[in-house]
């Protein structure tokens, strides 16, 4: 696949995690992606960190007129009949006080214990962490949805070696090879690409992975 495709891929298998009455903060990147591929009978309310509930759709990138918001992103964006926008600290307060049903966040790595590293690599320049360290620990669940890869490389890891976000924070894994639960014994392997092998996908893996019984293809 190419890169568009399998960000596409990844979004579309992460969309089928959110269900009607969510209220659901989408990292960038990938996991921006995701409300494009929502089903039509799923109605969730998006959050933004920097101070949206119930952000709208994309402005149409032909629409020049002045006074777009943005998202957390910096990306111009909209919000729906009945949204609000509110300060930093309510915004921070719906995201600590445990009232986001899911986030969904890239990562530079995630681990076999439910680490998550998605805020800076040593020695490159960065504005912040944002409200990733916020979202993580006070969302009732945890998505990851990334590439596998990164220059060949594995982004799952035994152990997170990039500075952690959050302990023990992620319930799911979506990349476009697989998708993985965090339990207490490992990462368990739901479901898979089926262009690839379980060996396929274990050998672009660092942690050691379990194959469920019922392991299903990614659809």
């Amino acid at each position: 696949m190419k890169h568009d495709e399998i960000r596409s891929y990844i979004a579309r298998r992460a969309a089928r995690e959110l269900h009607s009455g969510d209220v659901v903060n989408l990292g960038i990147g990938v996991p921006s992606l995701i409300s494009a591929y929502l089903p039509d009978d799923v109605r969730v309310v998006l959050h933004a960190e920097n101070g949206i509930v119930d952000e709208g759709p994309w402005p149409d990138p032909g629409n020049t007129e002045p006074g777009y918001i943005i998202d957390a992103s910096g990306r111009p964006t909209s919000v729906l009949p009945g949204g609000a926008y509110i300060d930093s600290s309510l915004s921070f307060a719906l995201m600590r006080g445990g009232h986001i049903d899911c986030t969904v966040l890239g990562a530079l790595e995630v681990d076999s214990f439910g680490n998550i590293a998605n805020w800076i690599i040593p020695g490159k320049l960065l504005p912040g962490m944002g409200g990733a360290m916020d979202l993580v620990v006070g969302a009732k669940r945890v998505i990851v949805a990334m590439e596998h890869t990164v220059n060949g490389k594995p982004k799952i890891r035994t152990r997170c070696t990039l500075p952690l976000t959050a302990v023990g924070c992620v319930n799911l894994i979506v990349t476009e090879l697989c998708v993985l639960q965090v339990t207490p014994k490992g990462l368990l392997m739901l479901e898979i690409n089926p262009a690839y092998t379980p060996a396929q996908v274990q050998d672009r893996t660092e942690a050691q992975l379990i194959i469920a019984p019922d392991l299903k293809p990614m659809a």
